[in-house]
C-alpha cells in the first residue's frame, strides 16, 4: 500500500526564521524578505569639508570688500546659497578668527547678518557684538543693545555683561551711568568681581568719596580663593590679588622716583649757576657752624 507523508507547511519555516531573528537586535527583519536595506541619506555627502577651512573661506570672501552693507550681505548670502542648513558653526568660527584679527566692523556686519537670519541668538553672540561695538566707538548702539538685553533677560543676565558695560563707561569717563549699572547689580543680587570693585573704587577715589570707598571695600573684600580650569578640570587656587596690587604699587613708586630724579637732573643742567651759589652758601653755613662749636668748647674750658 502507498503511504502518504505530509510535509511541513511553508509558513512554519518563516515563523522559525522570525523567532531566530529576535536575537539579532541590530537587524530589522520584514517577515520572509530578510533584513531591510539601509539607503544612504541624500543630504549627507561622503566628502565633507571641515568647518575650519570653510570659516577661513568665509573670512577671505568678505575681507576685501568695502563697508557697504548690501555688498557684504550679498557676499554672505552667496556663500551659504547651496547650504541645506544654516552653517552656524562655520559662522561662529569665522567670528572668532575675525575677533583675533580685531576686525571689529566685519564682526558687527557678520553678527547682524546672522541675527537677521534668526540664527545664533545666544549670549555669546550678543557679547561679541557688544564688544565689537565698544571697540569700534559706537557707544550709543552698544547702549541700545544693552538696554534691549537687560529688559529681556532681567534676572538671568550674566555678570560679564555688567563688567563689560562698566568697563566701557569707565574708559569714557561716564561715571553716572557706571553707578547706575552697579546699583542694578546690587538690586538684582549679582556679586561683583574684583575688576568691577576696583573700577568703582577708583572712581570713588577720583571724586573724593572716601566714605563710600571704604564701605565698598568692606562690603566686597577680595576673595581668598578662585577657581581655574587646568586640563579641563575646575581647580581651587589661592588668589593673589593683594600681591598684584603691591607689585603694581611698587612699579608706580619706582616710576615716580625715576621721574623725579630725571627732573632734578634736567633742572641741574638748565641752571648750573644756581647750583654753584647754593654750594657756596652751604660751605659758608658749615664754616659758621664749626666756628660756633669751637667758641662754645673754649668757653667750657675756661669755666672749668
Amino acid at each position: 500500500m502507498l503511504t502518504l507523508q505530509h510535509s511541513l507547511p511553508a509558513f512554519t519555516r518563516g515563523l522559525e526564521f522570525i523567532k531566530s531573528s529576535h536575537s539579532r537586535s541590530s537587524v530589522v527583519v520584514c517577515a520572509q524578505k530578510g533584513p531591510r536595506p539601509r539607503y544612504p541619506r541624500v543630504w549627507k555627502a561622503n566628502k565633507r569639508i571641515g568647518t575650519v577651512s570653510k570659516s577661513l573661506k568665509l573670512v577671505e570672501s568678505i575681507k576685501g570688500l568695502s563697508n557697504v552693507k548690501e555688498e557684504v550681505y550679498g557676499a554672505l548670502d552667496s556663500f551659504i546659497a547651496w547650504e541645506l542648513e544654516f552653517p552656524l558653526i562655520t559662522v561662529k568660527k569665522a567670528l572668532k578668527s575675525l575677533e583675533n584679527q580685531k576686525e571689529w566692523k566685519r564682526i558687527i556686519q557678520v553678527s547682524k547678518w546672522m541675527l537677521s537670519k534668526g540664527q545664533g541668538r545666544t549670549m555669546g553672540t550678543y557679547f561679541t557684538l557688544l564688544t565689537a561695538l565698544a571697540e569700534d566707538g559706537r557707544i550709543e548702539e552698544a547702549e541700545e543693545l544693552w538696554t534691549k538685553l537687560f529688559s529681556q533677560y532681567l534676572e538671568s543676565m550674566p555678570r560679564m555683561f555688567f563688567d563689560k558695560m562698566i568697563s566701557i563707561y569707565y574708559q569714557h569717563g561716564l561715571h553716572d551711568k557706571m553707578f547706575e549699572i552697579f546699583a542694578d547689580m546690587e538690586e538684582l543680587g549679582v556679586q561683583p568681581n574684583v575688576s568691577i570693585v576696583t573700577k568703582v573704587g577708583n572712581v570713588f577715589k577720583e571724586l573724593g568719596m572716601l566714605d563710600k570707598y571704604n564701605k565698598l571695600k568692606k562690603k566686597y573684600p577680595p576673595p581668598k580663593w578662585e577657581y581655574r580650569y587646568i586640563k579641563g578640570k575646575r581647580v581651587k587656587v589661592r588668589a593673589n590679588y593683594q600681591n598684584q596690587s603691591d607689585g603694581a604699587a611698587r612699579v608706580i613708586s619706582e616710576e615716580k622716583e625715576t621721574v623725579r630724579s630725571s627732573e632734578e637732573l634736567l633742572e641741574a643742567e638748565s641752571n648750573p649757576d644756581e647750583q654753584i651759589v647754593e654750594a657756596e652758601e652751604e660751605d659758608q653755613n658749615s664754616n659758621d657752624l664749626s666756628d660756633e662749636a669751637e667758641a662754645s668748647s673754649d668757653q667750657l674750658r675756661v669755666q672749668s
